[in-house]
């Protein structure tokens, strides 16, 4: 995704000079006006800069680490810049030790440090900038910091337990698909050629499956090629508006999978929401940002939509609950800590109801895979045995 070079006039007159992470000019220009900024000046930023790295990645435990220690040091009184120099230098990443000298020197220059860190999009998100701004305004860094860290940790964490889940089935399938084309490129071409030189008159399941054989030992390369041109068209195809919003409704729609990704999905934008909400970013703007954090477009669109309504005076509930997207759970405590004027305390109650249903989902899904995954080796070990097998009996009783 392009990064975008602004320089930008506020609300209260002050000129900005910042950088947006977009899909094109008129995205940039469309959330700045949302954001009552006039936009003087717009071009995609060269690379090089403090925003050479957009390709790069931070490990989360890094930026976790950062918040923890930023946050312990405002609390005992050390002032901002004093953080900065401290923390820029005993960074050992090489990427955070060079965005928090820029930030420094940002800082230093009387930028504002919600400012400064917006100007490194690679490193620190919408949800962390928006976070510190609404910490700035209110006197409370330390404790946004501290709480920007147990989110990116637990968010972290549950991660971790869903890739770690995933990786024996993963390996499993990996391991099979490289025992067959082992098995069809290289063993029963042998048996082909015992058959053959016997002259025995084959089945019609074995001389296809021969056949196959013979087609993966000779056009390998056609099997890999077909696949990639598959998944190269696909990703290209995801990354244009209509073909990204058809593959993220056809995920939602999947059997066992798109229940799992909803429920993630959901967890996601009830807890971001929460600790937006509680830390004290305005409804509407925290409504924004979480659209930008989601994974899915069709739930983005499902967000925006509910902006718009909230704009026209209905509840935030109302929306959510037209889209169908959100189970009636969701959409009920919502509605309740909105009438008790308790909505963020209900946002995080209900992302740590979906962050153990997607565990329990996960638990549940690798159960299934492992047996069926034995099943289906099982199946197709089984019937090229029984294909292998037929023409020895028929040779034995032929000689017989």
């Amino acid at each position: 995704m392009p990064v975008f070079a602004y320089t930008a006039i506020d609300s209260s007159g002050r000129t900005v000079k910042s950088t947006m992470e977009a899909d094109s000019e008129t995205l940039v220009l469309s959330k700045l006006r949302d954001q009552a900024m006039h936009c003087t000046d717009i071009k995609v930023a060269k690379k090089g800069g403090s925003i050479s790295v957009g390709r790069k990645k931070l490990k989360p435990k890094t930026i976790v680490v950062f918040s923890r220690q930023f946050a312990t040091m405002i609390d005992s009184g050390i002032p901002i810049l004093r953080c900065l120099d401290i923390l820029s230098g005993q960074a050992k990443d090489h990427l955070m030790k060079e965005t928090l000298e820029a930030v420094t020197n940002d800082v230093k220059s009387g930028m504002a440090l919600n400012e400064a860190l917006q100007k490194h999009p690679a490193v620190f998100s919408k949800l962390y900038v928006n976070m510190i701004r609404a910490a700035e305004v209110g006197g409370i860094l330390d404790l946004i910091l501290d709480r920007l860290a147990g989110f990116l940790e637990y968010e972290s964490e549950i991660r971790g337990k869903i890739k770690s889940a995933m990786m024996y089935p993963v390996l499993v399938l990996a391991f099979s698909i490289l025992m067959l084309f082992i098995l069809f490129s290289f063993v029963l071409p042998k048996f082909k050629e015992i058959f053959t030189g016997m002259d025995v008159e084959l089945p019609p399941v074995t001389a296809a499956m021969f056949k196959f054989g013979d087609f993966m030992q000779s056009s390998w390369w056609v099997i890999i090629l077909a696949v990639g041109g598959v998944w190269f068209g696909i990703k290209q195809w995801g990354k244009t508006p209509n073909g990204r919003y058809k593959l993220d409704y056809m995920k939602l729609k999947m059997p066992i999978i798109g229940e799992l990704a909803l429920k993630m999905s959901i967890a996601r934008f009830t807890r971001t929401f929460g600790t937006l909400i509680n830390s004290g970013v305005p409804m509407l703007r925290s409504l924004e940002i979480v659209g930008e954090t989601m994974d899915n477009a069709v739930l983005t669109a499902a967000i925006d939509q509910t902006r718009s309504s909230i704009r026209e005076g209905q509840k935030l509930s109302d929306p959510l609950t037209k889209s169908n997207l959100f189970p009636t759970m969701v959409t009920c405590m919502i509605d309740v800590g909105e009438e008790s004027g308790r909505l963020s305390e209900m946002l995080v109650k209900v992302g740590d109801f979906y962050d153990a249903e997607v565990e329990a989902t996960v638990k549940g899904l690798t159960s299934m895979i492992e047996p069926a995954l034995i099943m289906f080796m099982g199946g197709i070990v089984g019937f090229i045995a029984i294909s292998v097998m037929t023409p020895i009996f028929k040779l034995v009783n032929s000689v017989k």
